[in-house]
């Protein structure tokens, strides 16, 4: 038996409408085509991808399906990149953030393919209101909205005014903002069951409780060692967020674990018709985001709050209440059901990072908060490469393209460095 990884406390493994056969732990020398290490997003769409073109795929999850951030977060669906096309001009030019753009919608409606083919029970839901959480910002919201309706074809932003914004929310503490039609939000522990469902209809094979402890070349292939088993493979592609283990070397210095908080009220009855009324879920511009919706039988989910040590709050339900009371201070007399946390692998500039460690080794972290609708792409694209398509390889290449340094620090001083420096910025939200 194995710790499943999935929190105490949570909403998603306690709704989740997919149930998988067991998944033991591999036993002995086994021999496959691609070893993928982590079970969430990335690795599931990797999996599915190299099943489905007929070679022999085995993934190896250290806890259960799902149970790292692919189930624990905040389940919103936004489309684009962490970082604005802006940004990302100035650092790589319009060519390569054209096609990081294009690359981000092609994982949008890969994203949709999968809802309607694989995880209908993930239930998605459309539409992504920004709310400004300070005064001013309307002309710079402006520009962007029309820069991205000009230059990359995306039409389906909106601005909306204090009033109107107010009006969809619920509540008059936010400035204005905008709307994404292209945007949305989901179940998503249901979309990461529904991706294993059918990476083993497919005839691929994942474990759980199956840490990967190291790896090494044996041969012209590749040997990944679990407590139980020794794995050969030709090519091995490595996930797993903010939950990257020592396996990833020195790629671990990109991708620095930050804990994030979620809540789920009790059913709010007449009052949820007031908030969110299009049914659109929620996020704000603070450094330390907000972001909030919707369930089906009209309960509230709220995430606020980050730590950046490795321990949570005493309180995780009372923590992040505090950040929803300040929203929504006429909620206070309304239960909390559920509460829980998870870690999200950050990078320094906020853009995935992807990288080739070694010839045959792949790897795929740090979404900074994007991950819903990056990672399963992401995913699918490195299943692709390994499975020798050439298209997923220039896809990817744009994302290897933008710049990932590492924390400053080094392995010892990045998190206390790291955390002074996000400690700046989330007392800024407060100023």
């Amino acid at each position: 038996m194995h710790n499943d990884g999935h929190p105490s406390g949570s909403w998603y493994a306690e709704t989740a409408a997919i149930r998988l056969p067991d998944l033991p732990a591999p036993e002995g020398a086994v021999r496959t085509g691609v070893c993928v290490v982590g079970a969430g997003f990335t690795g599931l769409g990797a999996a599915l991808a190299l099943a489905r073109a007929g070679v022999p795929v085995l993934v190896l999850e250290q806890a259960s399906v799902g149970s790292g951030a692919s189930g624990r977060n905040g389940g919103q669906v936004h489309p684009g990149h962490r970082q604005e096309a802006e940004w990302l001009e100035a650092r790589v030019g319009r060519d390569v953030t054209r096609r990081l753009w294009d690359m981000a919608e092609a994982g949008r409606a890969h994203l949709a393919g999968l809802v309607a083919d694989v995880a209908p029970e993930a239930g998605y839901r459309p539409g992504l209101v920004t709310a400004r959480h300070r005064p001013g910002g309307e002309a710079e919201d402006a520009r962007h909205l029309e820069h991205l309706a000009r230059a990359y074809d995306y039409p389906h932003l909106s601005l909306l005014s204090r009033e109107a914004l107010a009006e969809e929310l619920g509540t008059d503490v936010y400035h204005g903002g905008f709307r994404d039609d292209g945007g949305g939000h989901l179940h998503s522990l249901n979309l990461a069951l529904g991706l294993a469902r059918a990476v083993l209809a497919a005839g691929g094979v994942i474990c759980e409780g199956a840490p990967a402890l190291s790896w090494s070349r044996r041969g012209g292939g590749i040997e990944v060692a679990t407590p139980t088993a020794r794995i050969t493979c030709d090519r091995l592609v490595l996930t797993g967020d903010g939950y990257l283990t020592a396996i990833a070397g020195a790629a671990r210095d990109r991708v620095m674990p930050i804990n994030n908080f979620v809540l789920v009220t009790e059913p709010l009855g007449a009052r949820a018709d007031r908030i969110l009324r299009s049914g659109a879920a929620a996020a704000d511009t603070r450094f330390v985001v907000n972001y909030f919706r919707k369930t089906d039988d009209g309960r509230l989910l709220f995430g606020g709050g980050e730590t950046y040590r490795q321990t949570y709050p005493a309180d995780l339900a009372g923590y992040v209440r505090r950040s929803l009371l300040k929203i929504y201070p006429d909620l206070a007399d309304v239960g909390i059901t559920h509460a829980w946390g998870g870690s999200v692998g950050v990078t320094l500039n906020r853009t995935p990072l992807v990288a080739a460690p070694a010839p045959g080794v792949t790897l795929a972290a740090g979404y900074s908060g994007q991950g819903v609708m990056l990672a399963p792409y992401v995913g699918h694209l490195l299943g692709r490469e390994a499975a020798g398509d050439r298209a997923a390889v220039e896809a990817l290449d744009s994302l290897r393209r933008l710049p990932a340094p590492a924390f400053p620090g080094g392995r010892w001083l990045r998190r206390p460095l790291t955390i002074a420096g996000l400690t700046w910025y989330a007392l800024r939200d407060r100023l």
